[in-house]
């Protein structure tokens, strides 16, 4: 082994026997632990006496299998040294003192991937290492502290594993049978289970993991609900692990931040369960805190679409909050309303086209298309009321979609300047902006509008289909040109 490869072995294993021994002490608070989900029937497992008990076994496991320390860090370092390198080069040496400022990145990881290959052991159904198991578990426990990092993605992924009792990456999907296969057989029949089973004793062990976090430190009630979160992506495990009730009660958590990540897994609820939902939303909308009222904001969009009119309370609501920042938010999702409720869809549009907070009035613009496809009379004069607003933003979302209806529909289009014309708006940068698009008939409207007379109409473009067939004759290049910078001579 080379001097800079034995050295940083050495500061990492010194490093990992620390943390182990840590996180082990942690992971011993709660007492009883439970029994392992697997077991073999000729060899019983034996129930550890004390916390100590477990952490010598920690520290002997680790000190006994050195190879396996070794080959877990060279797969580390692999991973997180930058790759500008050729490939003959050692990582150890190369990059010997950008590892040596990381021993403490690299002894976390480590950890992790020893309580991995502990835990695999423990589960493994042939020959079941219970010893493993209990240091694995309170390992596991002791290692998840802080709702970032290896602590969400690794300790999750161990936690799904507890649940269903099968040894980590092994459970996910079972492989096709196909003619890839040596014992292929294209007539046989067989059932194929995809889908996760929980394990009894197993979904008895997560839920003491579960417990542990709740009942502890605001960084781990936070991670816990970042657990669920992901959790919440299998259905089977949703009502064994008790989520729902989990959700319910910290909902009224003391924390903002935990609260917050709550709101995240609503959607994923509600698709489960529309009721729980439901009942989780209207107890989070009551909170008054600042951040949580944002964040109810943020996924109101994604409320509306699960529970449509029954989301209308959270929406009355929040229109009446005194932040801008919700109240941006929630103006932005007012074009939902118009799935199941138009006409209550276009009253709002109208109250917020008067509201006094720029930002809200311009969230309404995006849903001007919409609105106009649906009531081409604007009854409400909602267009007059935003081009009279001096917001630039607002004016230019409304030219581009004049200078559009004016292409589709002139009919609508003169029906929409007369009405501007009527409430005494200026129509001179719109006259302006589709004089550099289409000057004659930009004429050919300021005429009409002070003339009157017939509306003018676009002349319809006949548009070439192909017959799929050569033609006789090739058309002349230079007509072909022509046509082509009459249709895009806007993007020159």
């Amino acid at each position: 082994m080379a001097k800079s490869r034995k050295k940083l072995s050495q500061l990492t294993f010194e490093k990992v026997a620390t943390l182990l021994v840590e996180a082990l002490e942690r992971g011993t608070q709660s007492w009883p632990l439970p029994s392992p989900p697997i077991i073999d029937r000729d060899f019983p497992p034996i129930h550890p006496v004390s916390p100590q008990d477990i952490i010598e076994k920690g520290l002997g496991l680790l000190h006994a299998d050195r190879g396996m320390f070794d080959y877990k860090l060279n797969s580390v370092v692999d991973l997180i040294v930058p790759h500008r390198m050729n490939l003959t080069d050692d990582p150890f040496e190369v990059h010997q003192k950008w590892l040596e400022k990381r021993v403490g990145t690299v002894s976390e990881r480590m950890v992790f991937l020893i309580a991995t290959e502990w835990l695999a052991q423990s589960l493994d159904p042939v020959a079941p290492n219970t010893d493993r198991w209990w240091v694995s578990l309170c390992l596991i426990d002791g290692m998840s502290t802080v709702p970032r990092g290896q602590s969400v993605h690794q300790g999750y992924h161990l936690l799904e594993s507890i649940a269903l009792a099968e040894r980590p990456g092994t459970w996910h999907t079972q492989p096709e049978a196909g003619p890839q296969n040596i014992d292929w057989n294209p007539h046989a029949k067989v059932p194929r289970i995809t889908s996760v089973v929980a394990h009894t004793e197993g979904i008895k062990a997560a839920i003491w993991l579960l417990e542990r976090l709740e009942n502890s430190t605001e960084n781990r009630r936070t991670l816990l609900i970042e657990w669920i979160r992901l959790l919440l992506e299998r259905p089977a495990l949703i009502e064994s692990l008790n989520l729902p009730e989990i959700l319910m009660r910290r909902a009224l958590d003391k924390s903002t931040e935990v609260v917050v990540k709550i709101t995240l897994c609503l959607a994923k609820l509600t698709d489960y369960n529309r009721d729980i939902g439901l009942k989780l939303s209207q107890r989070l909308i009551k909170r008054n805190e600042i951040e949580i009222r944002r964040s109810m904001a943020d996924v109101l969009t994604r409320l509306f679409r699960r529970l449509s009119v029954d989301a209308l309370p959270f929406f009355e609501k929040m229109l009446q909050d005194d932040d801008e920042v919700v109240l941006a938010a929630v103006s932005s999702t007012v074009g939902d309303l118009k799935f199941f409720d138009t006409e209550l869809w276009a009253e709002k549009m109208l109250e917020l086209s008067q509201h006094p907070l720029p930002l809200v009035r311009r969230n309404l613009v995006q849903g001007l298309r919409d609105y106009i496809e649906m009531f081409p009379a604007d009854e409400k004069n909602i267009l007059p009321i935003l081009w009279s607003d001096g917001d630039e933003v607002v004016r230019t979302r409304m030219r581009e979609l004049l200078i559009r209806m004016e292409e589709v529909s002139s009919n609508h289009f003169s029906g929409r300047i007369t009405d501007l014309k009527e409430n005494n708006c200026s129509l001179e940068e719109l006259w302006s902006n589709l004089k550099l698009r289409r000057p004659e008939r930009a004429e050919l409207w300021i005429k009409w509008l002070s003339e009157g007379g017939e509306i003018p109409q676009n002349v319809e473009v006949k548009i070439h289909k192909s017959s799929m067939q050569e033609p006789s004759e090739l058309p002349n290049i230079d007509e072909a040109l022509e046509t082509l910078d009459q249709e895009l001579g806007f993007l020159d």
